[in-house]
């Protein structure tokens, strides 16, 4: 059973906005940092966004800055990525992704400290 799943993926022409969704069924989000990650064919996965446990701070790679939303609704055990004004260069799998650690008060961008990911949903963007 997979520990987290995405969607609302798809294909969006370029400025477009799509919305994408992470949920489990298996783990309390709320008790995790949360993050999105990307990965585009040839290219190593990258760090979108990401938002705390605790107090809720995000973070964002600059290349999303100003254009993408992450947040988290703890009642419906879902984190989301509202992504607007879209580029081409935005097309790649996303994954959501759980840390765990207690250590850590803030989100990490190393794909290396999560614990828990989902299997990616396709964001295809054309010009």
């Amino acid at each position: 059973q997979a520990q987290l799943v995405e969607s609302g993926g798809g294909l969006v022409q370029a400025g477009g906005s799509l919305r994408l969704s992470c949920a489990s069924s298996v783990r309390t989000l709320s008790s995790y940092h949360m993050g999105w990650f990307r990965q585009a064919p040839g290219k190593e996965r990258e760090f979108v966004a990401g938002i705390s446990r605790s107090s809720g701070s995000t973070f964002y790679a600059d290349s999303v800055k100003g254009r993408f939303t992450i947040s988290r609704d703890n009642g419906k055990n879902t984190v989301y990525l509202q992504m607007n004004a879209l580029k081409p260069e935005d097309t790649a799998v996303y994954y959501c992704a759980a840390d765990r650690s207690a250590l850590v008060r803030t989100v990490r961008v190393d794909a290396k400290a999560y614990d828990y990911w989902g299997q990616g949903t396709q964001v295809t963007v054309s010009s």
